[in-house]
């Protein structure tokens, strides 16, 4: 590798790194569920169920992630819920939301209603980027 191949290829290196840091709020309490319901009235609202003992669920958070290029000024709240720690909180989003439970699973509510649902690799942050 060459002294222009090594300045541009830590230059993209860089890019990417400062490119996006994805704004999660950890989901780890039932009162934030309640709370990010009434939220969803005002903003979009979009959960990540994830599991930290499953390849594929870290393969789609590391895809979601690097492709994860909304501006902060967006109107959406992005919580992350670790299933291992906290399975009532995904059972009581699976009962109150009426959505089948999944892993890895996005659910993005707006207007305290589901407007879409995803699991596994069809999670997408472009998608996201769309129900804006």
């Amino acid at each position: 590798m060459g002294l222009f191949d090594k300045m541009f290829s830590s230059e993209k290196k860089q890019e990417k790194e400062e490119k996006s840091v994805t704004p999660w709020i950890d989901l780890n309490s039932m009162a934030q569920l309640d709370q990010l319901e009434e939220r969803s009235k005002e903003r979009t609202v979009a959960i990540l169920k994830h599991s930290t003992t499953c390849g594929i669920s870290r393969m789609v958070l590391k895809m979601f992630e690097s492709d994860y290029n909304l501006d902060e000024n967006e109107p959406i709240d992005l919580y992350f819920l670790d299933l291992r720690a906290h399975r009532d909180i995904s059972n009581a989003i699976a009962e109150r939301l009426r959505v089948k439970h999944e892993s890895p699973q996005l659910i993005v509510l707006k207007n305290g209603e589901v407007v879409h649902h995803s699991s596994h690799q069809a999670i997408s942050a472009d998608k996201l980027k769309e129900l804006i």
